[in-house]
Order: structure tokens, then sequence, then C-alpha cells
């Protein structure tokens, strides 16, 4: 079940020779071996596992290891098979071996009897070497239920501040070296281990969310072993990297990628089709868009004054700002605990399960901290807190303090990629992006594409967090083509998802989203797992 690592004297075919930070050092071969056994995790019976053990510094190919916990589903039609595609999960932080099983029925049938599917736990996460700045399951879930989602008012902002300069300090005493070698450089160089490990020449990689800034550096870092790459709703490369530049940056992190903006516009879609439904599609409908635009602004009102229950202001506008992600069935799911909170109920509370897993929200901020540079004085969030605001709204509130840890996170990536962008590949990448996404804004797309060397985007006239999650037969029809025949969509093409907003599978689908452009409410929305998915 554990993975072999060997080590030979032979110089890596193909490899960059331009330092640490554009591939394996000249000279040494890192060669993973992955022994595959039936898995024996919860939820994932009928995949394989392995581990792989790697390099903690691929400059130093002889020193420290780590292992990856590696997961696969095989091709269905084995007489078929073409190969091995690989399926990252997002995040920064999100777990490829509970991502692999929870989305796999998602893929196209097609992929699935053709292709084995395979995912990992990134270094310094879940099963892998992991960042675990908590001794227990209940320690880091005590810390996070004692840090609201934001904070609201000085006293909240002090305890804000000074929870998570000490979470730094936490995770640098029991980490040193690792926090420093958890990057997407780094992960990349995994990748391309573990692409050799499965015995492909070149690279088939689907990655959704923050695996796709994974799949654009691996795509930059190792250009000609790149087969086919889709990616599904887009990280701005030069935003997350801020360009490259040395300099300390204005905005954070989420700011410049405008996820703000996009979680505003996608929000402005979610009550304009609540209020056009009936109760009994959106509990949460004043019967016209404006007036259940209105009613939203006066429940946040509401509950600045007072909670209900423990349901605070900062609680239902994360609430909305995650249930945005996924359209069905998390908007009805969103529109039901509105119109409770509205009316004085507070939501019924699911009961925690006897023995929650280890929430590994420090990942996130592992990995997004050490690498994507953010304003360094915990003092300027207050400011980005009104920027965002004024072009946001309340889910701005969210979004300029999600970063707000990285001012005062320890360790530093080592080994970086902040670009070229534009290296040939060998094949054309496949960009794809919801209008409407409330995490990865379509206008992120946009940027990946005028980047890369080579990228096609086809339009998803959709809402919600990644075409994959929220589903079009469109979509994956022609995602099945490309990882089949390399074939693109046509230059301009569009989708449509396969049920709309508060529908059910029988509606028709009778309103498509405006055409999103700019960054006002019209246009479409961490990312990810942890702040980004």
């Amino acid at each position: 079940m554990t993975g072999v690592l060997l080590i030979s004297s032979t110089v890596s075919g193909g490899s960059a020779q331009a330092g640490p930070a554009h591939g394996r050092p000249p000279g040494e071969d890192v060669r993973v071996v992955l022994d595959w056994r039936p898995c024996t995790g919860e939820g994932q019976r009928g995949f394989e596992c392995a581990t792989a053990r790697v390099p903690l510094d691929w400059a130093r190919p002889r020193g420290r290891m780590i292992e990856l916990a590696v997961i696969r589903a095989t091709a269905t039609e084995p007489g078929r098979r073409v190969g091995s595609l690989f399926a990252p999960a997002g995040g920064p932080g999100g777990s490829g071996t509970a991502y692999l099983p929870g989305s796999y029925e998602k893929f196209p049938e097609d992929v699935r009897k053709r292709f084995d599917l395979v995912s990992w736990d990134p270094r310094g996460v879940g099963q892998s070497t992991a960042v675990r700045c908590f001794d227990t399951a209940a320690e880091a879930i005590a810390f996070q239920e004692s840090v609201p989602p934001f904070p609201v008012g000085k006293a909240e902002r002090r305890a804000f501040i000074a929870a998570y300069a000490q979470l730094g300090k936490r995770c640098e005493r029991r980490f040193p070296a690792l926090l420093r070698h958890i990057s997407t450089a780094d992960s990349a160089r995994d990748l391309d281990a573990l692409r050799e490990a499965v015995g492909e020449r070149r690279m088939r990689l689907w990655g959704i969310s923050y695996a796709t800034f994974l799949g654009a550096t691996y795509a930059n870092m190792f250009p000609s072993r790149v087969a086919r790459m889709l990616l599904d709703g887009n990280v701005n490369p030069q935003a997350w990297v801020n360009g490259g530049r040395k300099r300390e940056p204005r905005l954070s992190t989420s700011l410049r990628l405008e996820a703000d903006l996009g979680s505003a516009a996608t929000l402005g879609q979610f009550l304009d089709l609540c209020g056009r439904a009936p109760t009994s599609g959106c509990a949460f409908s004043a019967g016209t868009a404006g007036a259940t635009q209105a009613k939203f602004e006066e429940l946040m009102r509401r509950l600045k004054r007072q909670p209900v229950g423990q349901w605070t202001y900062a609680r239902a506008v994360s609430m909305v700002r995650e249930g945005l992600n996924r359209v069905h069935p998390a908007w009805t799911e969103v529109a039901d605990t509105l119109q409770s909170l509205w009316e004085g109920r507070p939501p019924e509370e699911p009961a925690p399960p006897p023995d929650p897993p280890y929430p590994g929200f420090e990942q996130f901020y592992a990995v997004a901290c050490a690498e994507s540079p953010n304003p360094r004085n915990p003092r300027q969030y207050v400011a980005l807190d009104r920027l965002s605001t004024r072009r946001a709204g309340d889910l701005g509130h969210w979004w300029a303090w999600a970063d707000e840890p990285c001012a005062t996170w320890p360790a530093k990536a080592e080994n970086r990629y902040t670009g070229p962008w534009d290296r040939p590949t060998a094949h054309p990448v496949l960009v794809v992006n919801p209008i409407y996404d409330p995490a990865t804004p379509y206008q992120s797309a946009q940027a990946m594409v005028r980047q890369l060397h080579d990228a096609r985007l086809l339009t998803l006239d959709g809402y919600g967090h990644t075409a994959l999650e929220n589903p079009s037969r469109c979509v994956n029809a022609y995602a099945a083509r490309y990882f089949l025949t390399g074939a693109l969509p046509r230059v301009g093409a569009r989708c449509t998802q396969d049920v709309p907003p508060f529908t059910t599978p029988a509606e028709p689908h009778t309103r498509a989203p405006r055409s999103a452009t700019g960054t006002g409410p019209a246009s479409a929305g961490p990312l990810f797992a942890g702040p980004v998915g």
C-alpha cells in the first residue's frame, strides 16, 4: 500500500532546466512506484488507494521524504481504456481522496468508461503528510467556533486578528520546514511524478477551482507534457501571484481575484430568480425581484441589530456565500434558512457527528498565505472591508476578511511559480466557467484564456461554482470529446445548465442569465474549498 521511491542518476527527459521553480533539478530523476490496494476509508468502496513518497524539497531529492495519499477509480470498460485522467480537488486544502469518491458520478460516463480517474491529497493536506496545528479534531473545531466568519465591530476585530496571529505561531512551531514546501509549484512537481508513476507520457487533467491554478502552473512548468487539460471554475493566475511583483500588494488575494464581485453578482441573480418564483419554489420570495432584494436587505439590517438565536449577521452572510456555490439543492436550502430567520425562528440545526473528522481549515492558509501575497498590516483589512462592501454589499465583509490570517502568517514558500503563463503547451487547454460563479468569477476565466498560450473558452450560461458541481450535459459532452479526441468547442460556444435554480428537472429552462461583462451586477462572480473550493 506504500509507494516505493527510486532515485537514479539519469537526467529526467523533458524537465525544465531553469532552476528550482521550473522543474526537477538537473541530473536527478525521482521515480514513484505506486502499490495499489482496495481503499478502506469511509465512502471509498470500489476505489483503489496507494501512498507515494516524494521529497519534501524537490531541490534536495535525497533529503527528507513526505507521503502523498493517492486514489483512483479504474476505467469501467478496461478493454477500451485510453489511460489516466488526473482530477485534483479544489482548495487549496481540498482532499482528493474525499473529492474523487464524492464527485465521481458527475464526470461524463464516456470519461469514466475510458479513463482511470486519479486524485490525491496534496502535500500538507488530508491523509498526506499534513499541516495539523491542533492535537485533536475537537481542539481544531473549538478554535473555529471561537472565531466568527468575519468580525463586526472593534472588539471582534481585535479578537479575530489576535486569534489568527496565534494560529500562525502555533503552526510555525509544529511545522517549520513543511510550511515552506507546500506551494502550488511543489504540488506540480508531485503531480508530474504521479503522472510518471501511472505510466503516462503526457498529462491529462480535469481541474476545478483552485486546481485550475495548479493546472496552469503545471502547464507552464512542464509545457511539453500537456496532452489534455480542462480547467473549470478558474483562478486568475497573475492575480493569485500579484503579477509576480515583489512589493506588498494593496489588495488581498480574494479582492484581486474579484471573488467579492462574483459573489455579489450571483447573489443578485439568486434574489432575482427567487423573486420570480412562487414561494413553493423559493420560500424567501416576496413576489417580485425588487421586493425580494428589499426583503433580503431588511433581514440583514435586522440581524445586525439582533441575532436570531445563534444566527448572527456574520453567520447568515457566511451561509449565503457558501450556499451560492451549488445550485441544487443549496439554493433552495439557503432560501429556506433566510425565510426562517425572517420569521424570527432559528433554523433547525443538524446534529453534530459523534466522531467528527479533523477539519483541516489551517491547510488552506498554509498554502495560500505562503505563496499568494497579501497586505501584512492587519489594520489594512478595515479599509479593505470598506472597499469590498462598497462594491459588493454584505458579502464583501466575508471576502475582505478571508485573507486577513495571511497578514501574520509566518512562513513563505521557498519555491513559488510566478510566471510566465504563456509557454507553448503540447496541446491546447479547454477553459470552462459558469457566467455567475460566486467564487471564481467569469472574468477570471477570460483572464486565464488571455494568459495561457493556447486555450479555448467554453461558457456555461448558468450559476454556481464550477460546471462539474452544477451539471450540464452540454459541457460534459464537450469535455468527453475533448479528452477522447482533442477536439475543442467552436470559438464562442456556450452551454446551459441541466436544471436552472428553483425548478425541478421536469420544468423547462425558460430564462437564460444575462450576458456578463464588466464588474457590475450583471457579471459573473476563496475561492474554493477554504475561502476558494
